[in-house]
């Protein structure tokens, strides 16, 4: 790969670069790109029988007017048993959280760093205050919920976010403790859980908040179908509520925000819930089996983990984008460099859960990087690319000097203070077998209504 390929990070400020940006870059053919450990996809789903279902019917699918959103959120409601006055779905978790921000949070948002990034940045971009509460590193990145609804009171938040598993750590809380958060958060405007990576968790048989947010005036629970599915370029997700907020929502939806795509996928699931339920098993089995192997690596901490990916931190004297873009170059493997995440820094990875035998070869690579000829301690990587990271200082400045101010003040104090630390942080981007959520009793409209 040449060295321009590298470069894309560099003015892809809160994100990776895409597949395709990186496959234009290197001039590989398609299909012919590194192997992925930064997208964090199912690599068991949709089975290649599926893939070749669909592009039997490609030309049908991309000719054709998908149908209304209406009509593919009732059968995808069939699927997972819930009404759909509860459900609005969205052209990508994304779009979601877009309008949440401008429908639902009216002058502030509390979140957890680091987290998946538009939590942060798109109610920033917006104008409205956003309350970040670090996640402490000494802690293994764990949300203490009680420290956390002590802080949301004592900044007088009006919104809330929790992330389970958490993005990009994995983190997660259980079922009984959050519903007691939303309990004691009852007099906030929202409660938002957002629940994109909750299909990979085995730490309880029913994890999910789903029956409980559509009970409660102010709660709304965030899915994602691309992550699960395995079809991040599809671009589908749903929000699950009660139908007063679920309904404010839809309501501002085109109605074809949903593509031909999702349309044949959402229709196809029907056929496919045992091998979407295998997948999840064997994606959980290849998280355990890829933890052992990246903590024998000495100096390398991985962290506990219920998503399809793990964080992890490099030993002492590695630095996070030379490793990344060693990575690429030298072994064709692409991981996530954490840097440009709020409340992280260079010196933390994310990586996803991949099959054993990409497992062994990012392992390997590793190995070459980190240690070179030795395995005793990790040797400082190349200068290149460490000066377009986010260090912690700049991060934990940022969110303590600007914290609560929202996204004007930062641009101000950083242009005004002329402080190269600021300069350094991250700037925001302008039942059919299936295991999905229960069923659950459908009240009467009228009564579920605040």
């Amino acid at each position: 790969m040449s060295g321009n390929v590298t470069s894309l990070f560099r003015s892809t400020a809160a994100h990776s670069p895409s597949m395709a940006a990186l496959a234009r870059e290197s001039g590989e053919a398609a299909g012919a790109g590194p192997v992925d450990f930064c997208i964090p996809c199912n690599p068991y789903f949709p089975t290649p029988a599926m893939f070749d279902e669909l592009a039997g019917r490609l030309r049908d699918i991309v000719t054709y007017y998908p149908s209304s959103a209406d009509t593919i959120t009732a059968e995808l409601c069939s699927l997972l048993q819930l009404p759909p006055q509860c459900v609005a779905m969205g052209n990508g978790s994304t779009e979601l959280i877009t309008w949440i921000d401008h429908l639902l949070v009216r002058e502030s948002l509390a979140v957890p760093v680091p987290t998946f990034g538009r939590w942060t940045d798109q109610p920033m971009e917006t104008g409205k205050r956003v309350d970040m509460f670090p996640l402490q590193e000494a802690g293994g990145f764990a949300l203490d919920l009680a420290r956390y609804g002590e802080f949301v009171r004592a900044r007088g938040t009006r919104a809330v976010v929790v992330c389970n598993p958490n993005n990009p750590d994995g983190g997660y809380l259980h079922k009984q403790a959050l519903v007691q958060f939303m309990d004691a958060m009852a007099d906030r405007d929202l409660v938002v859980i957002d629940e994109s990576f909750l299909e990979f968790a085995d730490a309880e048989a029913e994890p999910s908040v789903v029956q409980e947010a559509m009970l409660r005036p102010n709660v709304v629970v965030l899915r994602s179908l691309g992550k699960n599915f395995g079809l991040h370029g599809i671009r589908f997700g749903y929000l699950v509520a009660n139908p007063a907020l679920a309904g404010r929502v839809r309501a501002m939806l085109p109605k074809w925000n949903l593509n031909s795509f999702a349309e044949h996928v959402v229709f196809m699931l029907r056929d496919h819930g045992p091998e979407y339920a295998r997948s999840l098993h064997q994606v959980r089995r290849d998280r355990l089996e890829m933890a052992a192997q990246l903590s024998a690596l000495p100096g390398l901490t991985v962290y506990p983990s219920q998503g399809n990916f793990l964080f992890v931190r490099l030993p002492v004297g590695a630095e996070g984008t030379a490793v990344r873009d060693r990575m690429l170059t030298e072994h064709r493997v692409l991981v996530r460099e954490c840097g440009n995440k709020i409340g992280s820094s260079s010196r933390f990875l994310r990586l996803v859960v991949r099959p054993q035998a990409d497992v062994r070869r990012l392992v390997s690579g590793l190995e070459q990087v980190l240690y070179g000829a030795g395995r005793g301690a990790a040797v400082p990587g190349p200068a290149t690319g460490t000066g377009y990271s986010s260090g912690t200082a700049a991060v934990d400045r940022l969110m303590y000097e600007t914290n609560g101010s929202g996204m004007r003040a930062i641009t101000a104090q950083a242009a005004g203070a002329g402080d190269p630390g600021l300069a350094a942080a991250p700037a925001p981007a302008t039942g059919t077998g299936m295991p999905l959520p229960p069923a659950v009793p459908v009240a009467p409209a009228a009564a579920a209504v605040p």
